[in-house]
């Protein structure tokens, strides 16, 4: 126990077996680069609260692995580098509250394999990111009470992480309308924000980000939202349909008209007097002979009359096979 004794470095006294060193309330010097407490490899729990440390340099705990504790309670951290807490990987409980920081360095978590309990009370925690809380995830107990957050609507996985955990106490300190409500208790709603849905392919990112972020309430995006590919397979299949048909409709048509015009050239007799034409003469005598043909009507004009009334010999009437 070397509690407030205004020590600047462990006294170099102490046996190198000791397996608890409490270093509390001093004036210690962390060093830049190295390792803090070379000798002590046996150590299981160090406290350092209360020292009033700035910062901690990549790998300082290296040469502890044996640690099972780590106190830095106010200590003014408010920055931690990545590799902090490098080596310790049989650390149980890591205290770092009523520090300063800001922000959570994802890979920092990494080496702690072990880590059970994590107390992050009273810092300046305002937001954590989605994959700081999927590490955390392992750990089962962390305190985050006391801290500043911000309810907007990058606080969604926060509060969806709370509720998983049935974390209670962890209150809003902004916007002013949701200041000391619990974070676990809000909704999508609540923190302004709706769930993400899916923008046509013309919309730029920008857009995207605002219109997901936008005040508006709306019911969350139903899931799924890939029948555009069985709107276009629908579409081919109508047209090819369509073709199709048209297709047939030609076809039979084409076999109509050639049916139609499959026939000989019409003998050059006269279909009533059944006597051969003569160019031109016709007329003339039927002019000549206008009235004796109303006179005398030829014979048969009758019969024909009632066979076809419209005096026209229609399509296929005379068969090739005649």
């Amino acid at each position: 126990d070397c509690n407030g004794k205004s020590l600047l470095h462990a006294p170099s006294s102490l046996p190198s077996n000791i397996t608890g060193l409490d270093l509390s309330f001093n004036s210690l010097v962390m060093p830049s680069h190295g390792t803090l407490l070379m000798r002590f490899h046996s150590l299981r729990s160090l406290n350092l609260s209360s020292n009033a440390l700035l910062t901690l340099s990549p790998a300082i705990f290296s040469n502890l692995g044996a640690l099972h504790l780590l106190d830095l309670s106010s200590c003014s951290i408010a920055f931690l580098h990545t590799d902090a807490f490098k080596g310790l990987g049989n650390l149980h409980t890591l205290l770092l509250r009523n520090n300063s920081l800001q922000e959570l360095e994802v890979p920092f978590f990494l080496p702690l394999k072990a880590l059970f309990h994590l107390d992050l009370q009273h810092n300046a925690l305002v937001s954590v990111d989605a994959l700081s809380l999927q590490l955390m995830e392992a750990v089962p107990q962390v305190r985050l009470e006391g801290n500043p957050w911000v309810c907007d609507c990058t606080a969604h996985p926060l509060q969806q992480w709370l509720q998983r955990r049935q974390a209670l106490q962890v209150t809003c300190a902004t916007p002013p309308g949701l200041q000391g409500r619990e974070v676990a208790a809000l909704d999508s709603q609540d923190l302004g924000c709706r769930m993400k849905q899916r923008f046509p392919r013309g919309l730029s990112t920008a857009q995207q980000i605002t219109v997901t972020h936008s005040n508006a309430t709306t019911l969350p995006a139903r899931k799924g939202g890939r029948s555009w590919p069985y709107l276009v397979g629908f579409l081919v299949a109508a047209i090819g349909i369509s073709i199709l048909i048209t297709l047939a409709a030609k076809c039979k048509l084409f076999h109509k008209n050639l049916a139609s015009y499959r026939h000989r050239p019409l003998p050059e007799t006269s279909s009533i007097g059944g006597g051969p034409m003569e160019d031109g003469t016709g007329w003339d005598r039927g002019s000549s002979d206008w009235g004796a043909s109303e006179r005398h009507p030829v014979p048969g004009a009758a019969d024909l009359q009632a066979e076809d009334d419209d005096g026209f010999i229609e399509d296929n009437y005379i068969q090739p096979s005649e």
